[in-house]
């Protein structure tokens, strides 16, 4: 198969699916309130019950807010599984789920954060489950089509958004998995 007969919508959704579905997905089963929340070290940015934060920005609009500063700091904040979790469920997903494929509008300021793993990961198959459509719907043309000015380069592909998010997802979802193992290892009675 050359170039010119590979169906590159099918190749870049099934760079997200199996990693999703062979790698990570069932590695966040059973993820527990405590590991969600987890803090292996003091001051590290996460997801709170509004008003028992002390980041500079705290933002959402339920009962939970997740951890910002603008200008971030340096060095970063370490940030927890809550804070990577809502990270990627909006920043990564939703904000994009809602500019490219008609979902509801999400931003980090008007998201309702989840106070506790399962509904953190409710919320994370959802916006997944969206994107893959997304990007399914897109089509071969869709693929070349500009990304559009909600985005940082709004001349490129759409396919450099898709691999720019999927990097993302498998990246800071790795990190949670890790972080998982670290709470493992770190907690064995």
């Amino acid at each position: 198969m050359d170039a010119h007969t590979l169906d590159w919508n099918r190749t870049l959704r099934e760079q997200w699916e199996f990693h999703w579905n062979h790698q990570l997905r069932a590695r966040l089963d059973g993820l527990t309130d405590e590991e969600y929340l987890w803090s292996p070290v003091p001051d590290a940015w996460s997801v709170r019950p509004r008003g028992t934060s002390t980041a500079p920005v705290q933002a959402g609009a339920g009962s939970h807010t997740i951890d910002f500063a603008f200008p971030q700091p340096a060095p970063p904040p370490f940030t927890t599984i809550a804070w990577r979790l809502g990270h990627v469920i909006v920043g990564v997903l939703a904000v994009r789920n809602a500019v490219h494929f008609g979902a509801p509008p999400a931003s980090y300021e008007t998201w309702e954060y989840a106070g506790g793993a399962a509904a953190a990961l409710d919320q994370l198959d959802t916006q997944a489950e969206r994107w893959l459509a997304g990007v399914r719907d897109l089509g071969e043309a869709g693929l070349r089509a500009p990304m559009g000015e909600r985005e940082p380069y709004p001349e490129a592909p759409m396919a450099d958004l898709v691999l720019h998010v999927h990097r993302e997802l498998i990246h800071h979802l790795s990190e949670v998995c890790l972080l998982r193992d670290l709470h493992l290892h770190m907690n064995r009675p």
